[in-house]
């Protein structure tokens, strides 16, 4: 039975929800599912705005089935060819021999790597500033190379000044029915899902966001249809200046995030500990995270969030504690840069961690370490509270300088 929404009067949701994929990319946990999500524009010509995963095939046919009603699409346009997106393009063109498929260049050099179908006379090549009429409803291309793949696009509909943004302004999460940003009663969730899934699949790319978002400045945006996750048709300009932050790489909050690595609970009983300290003193919003048990994903969004980092691990094989080498070899290949850190290390004969974990950061751009640091022969010992009392209050002077900046 198909599940269809309408998004305006002639714009109607085509997508699904998929529950039981554990991992997205194979890689990030999602526990509540994700969404994919495309849509049919229905006018006097009509347009499907992208397709969507194979897991969701059956549904999603019988869902742009029910929205044509026996009307035969005249185009698809593919703002984004990986395959969560474009898996049911072949599906589309059987069942809807006279569609044809809408895209830039780089689209179709991926879409021959991805398909064996033949594509002679169904192509229409667009460029920045192309505009496709459909009668009623104009869609504008803009180009957004490398937001997050080297061909994604997005297309702006000027009478109902809607943006179809492609993987931008997405967020992990099933839809439970609700369609708009505006329908979950816990936003907070939204929220950091949101940032979880910008943080983790398009957080390298930060130069390259701010310069749709200078193009998206000069467009009259009433809704955001983004293809995963929510529509967005209220709090733009929150949206908006959230993913200004994000991709400039400015904390989202002037807190701290403590993570650690322990083998045996030393090391993490140093890293609660000053986490408690900080929170005595006044510091709202901290959080504390095992890198062992946590996965990676939600480590970097809250490197995304936080503004002060506090990284605590042991010395192993003379190395550094492998999770947490992941953990800052991960941030490191997502640029992550202008944030404030504090190391603690612990070794019980050759404490290497700390040496480590600073030429790691050293190579990271806009990185500041923080002077005070804590060496843990095993286990912290009473005579080393005062130096954990020096962190905190480095840390706290820290933060108060870069409330004043802000």
């Amino acid at each position: 039975m198909q599940i269809i929404r309408n998004v305006t009067e002639s714009i109607v949701w085509v997508g699904a929800s998929d529950r039981r994929l554990s991992l997205f990319e194979n890689m990030f946990p999602i526990p509540d599912g994700v969404a994919y999500n495309s849509y049919v524009i229905l006018d006097e010509k009509v347009a499907i705005m992208d397709t969507a995963d194979a897991s969701v095939t059956r549904q999603y046919l019988e869902n742009v089935a029910a929205a044509l009603n026996g009307r035969q699409p005249d185009y698809l346009v593919v703002n984004h060819m990986e395959p969560d997106h474009c898996a049911n393009i072949e599906e589309l063109i059987q069942l809807y021999p006279g569609i044809k498929i809408v895209g830039n260049a780089k689209t179709f050099g991926l879409m021959a790597q991805f398909y064996d179908m033949s594509l002679e006379g169904r192509t229409i090549t667009v460029k920045e500033g192309d505009v496709l009429d459909l009668g009623e409803h104009k869609l504008h291309f803009v180009m957004a190379p490398m937001v997050h793949w080297p061909e994604a696009m997005m297309t702006y509909e000027s009478t109902k000044k809607i943006l179809f943004s492609a993987d931008a302004f997405g967020s992990f999460g099933a839809l439970n029915g609700m369609l708009f940003s505006d329908e979950p009663l816990d936003p907070l969730f939204l929220h950091s899902e949101m940032r979880r899934y910008y943080g983790n699949i398009v957080g390298k790319y930060g130069m390259q966001v701010q310069t749709v978002l200078k193009k998206a400045a000069g467009l009259d945006i009433q809704m955001i249809c983004p293809l995963h996750g929510p529509v967005w048709r209220d709090d733009l300009y929150w949206l908006l200046g959230k993913y200004d932050k994000w991709s400039s790489y400015t904390p989202e909050e002037n807190t701290v995030a403590v993570f650690y690595g322990s083998m045996y609970g030393d090391t993490a009983n140093a890293a609660e500990l000053l986490a408690t300290k900080l929170a005595e003193a006044g510091v709202r919003g901290v959080s504390v995270y095992d890198v062992s048990c946590t996965d990676v994903s939600y480590l970097i969004s809250e490197v995304f969030r936080s503004s002060h980092l506090v990284f605590a691990a042991p010395t192993y094989n003379n190395g550094l504690y492998p999770k947490m080498l992941n953990f800052i070899e991960d941030m490191k290949a997502l640029n992550l840069q202008n944030r404030t850190v504090s190391i603690i290390e612990n070794g019980s004969w050759a404490p290497q961690a700390g040496k480590i974990m600073r030429g790691l950061f050293a190579e990271m751009k806009d990185i500041t370490i923080l002077e005070k640091s804590l060496t843990i022969r095993s286990a912290l010992k009473q005579e080393q509270l005062p130096l954990l009392d020096e962190m905190r209050d480095e840390i706290l002077a820290s933060l108060e300088q870069h409330s004043l900046k802000k």
